[in-house]
């Protein structure tokens, strides 16, 4: 992934999964208006609606990703030497928690720096974030320690 991101449609998917649709409006468990797939209204300057389209929560979910994509790019100097996968579970990462709340973890970040991977995904699962999440949590972390995508990982 450079600068002009392709979504790979696997972050796309596993995004997705992890999110869930509604397209009517609900508060999240930070208490925020979020709609789609977790798009926050707020913190996107957009008032409370009815509901969106499908067609709506594709495109905000792309613009998402990117957006989440060049936060990690801008604060993470060894961002772009990460394989695909280990880039894919920070970007979903900071999408579910926002940059400052995936800076937050620190000594899970300084393991990836440093290519402890099997380190940084027990950081990871051991989070106030992991339980909240679940299997999301562990979904990611397998990534992490293994650099593969969850379906490829052997259960």
């Amino acid at each position: 992934m450079d600068s002009e991101m392709t979504i790979d449609p696997r972050l796309r998917e596993m995004v997705k999964l992890h999110e869930g649709l509604r397209l009517k409006p609900y508060q999240c468990t930070a208490g925020r208006w979020t709609v789609g797939y977790g798009h926050n209204l707020e913190a996107h300057g957009k008032t409370l609606m009815e509901s969106i389209t499908l067609q709506e929560a594709e495109q905000w979910l792309d613009k998402d990703i990117e957006s989440a994509h060049s936060s990690c790019i801008a604060n993470m100097p060894y961002f772009g030497l990460l394989d695909e996968v280990r880039r894919a579970v920070l970007i979903d990462m900071c999408f579910n928690l926002g940059i400052n709340g995936l800076l937050g973890f620190k000594k899970t970040l300084g393991y990836v720096a440093n290519g402890n991977y099997t380190t940084a995904a027990a950081e990871m699962l051991d989070s106030k974030w992991a339980k909240q999440v679940g299997y999301r949590a562990i979904r990611l972390s397998q990534m992490m320690a293994y650099g593969k995508w969850a379906a490829d990982i052997p259960s």
